[in-house]
């Protein structure tokens, strides 16, 4: 195992009340970081605070926020910013409703892109200013697998999912020149309230049609850990280590490319 020694660093993590958004920042909180959970569930909140308490003696914080209201949301974490900073901000919400391309609105569209662009905007504009100042930051948007390979009952995670993705690319170009890195992890079947919630529509829906003949499945194993390793891949991210690997690997994928005597 790599040693991820993350002790001084403040996090702040969204949708962090419960499923993988709490999983990332119970593990952000035990290689050592101060973790600030972003969530509209206070009691979850305080539970987890508590946990997070006896597991790294460490205190950690949270502040109450509506997704679905992206005006009083920016209102809540730019008046957090005034005083704080962070040098680690996962970008995470709950997730828009389901629904195929013909079944959602243009108000459902209105509102997935502020619940998942509008608000992960807002919060990492405020991030930035300190960790530019402070010359480090990590940003790591929490989208998901549809990005690669849209499912049909989920026309507004897999639209505004995208521009979420497409985005943070963007700023990684800018935001570089300050040692501030960007990624996205692109969270696929992991077993939470939302899969299943969203696995129950999906057959419904599919049951109650008489077009349907023949279906396209999820073949394999939802999992927390792999090669019996607990799944970090975000707290793996945040690592000052992953980025220099990620730059030889791709320093020595271009010299192949382009240096013919390589």
């Amino acid at each position: 195992y790599m040693k991820i020694n993350l002790k001084s660093k403040k996090a702040l993590v969204g949708g962090s009340s419960k499923g993988l958004g709490y999983a990332v920042a119970k593990q952000l909180a035990i290689c050592g970081a101060i973790v600030t959970m972003v969530s509209r569930n206070e009691s979850l909140l305080k539970k987890n605070i508590i946990e997070l308490k006896k597991l790294t003696g460490n205190d950690h914080n949270y502040i109450l926020v509506d997704y679905n209201n992206a005006k009083k949301y920016k209102e809540i974490i730019d008046d957090f910013f005034k005083t704080n900073s962070v040098d680690i901000l996962i970008n995470n919400t709950q997730g828009p409703p389901a629904g195929d391309v013909l079944s959602v609105s243009e108000l459902d569209y209105e509102n997935t892109f502020n619940l998942l662009f509008q608000n992960t905007i807002s919060t990492s504009m405020a991030a930035l200013k300190g960790m530019k100042k402070n010359g480090w930051g990590r940003i790591i948007n929490m989208t998901s697998v549809s990005v690669k390979e849209p499912l049909s009952y989920l026309a507004l995670s897999n639209t505004i999912r995208s521009a979420v993705t497409s985005w943070g690319k963007t700023l990684s170009i800018e935001s570089g020149k300050h040692n501030i890195t960007v990624n996205n992890i692109l969270t696929g079947f992991f077993n939470t309230e939302r899969l299943k919630e969203l696995n129950s529509e999906k057959a419904k829906k599919f049951i109650a049609s008489e077009k349907n003949g023949a279906e396209s499945i999820f073949v394999g194993k939802v999992r927390n850990e792999n090669d019996g390793k607990k799944v970090a891949a975000v707290t793996y991210d945040a690592h000052d280590a992953a980025v220099i690997k990620s730059f030889q690997s791709i320093c020595i994928d271009a010299k192949n490319k382009f240096d013919k005597n390589a």
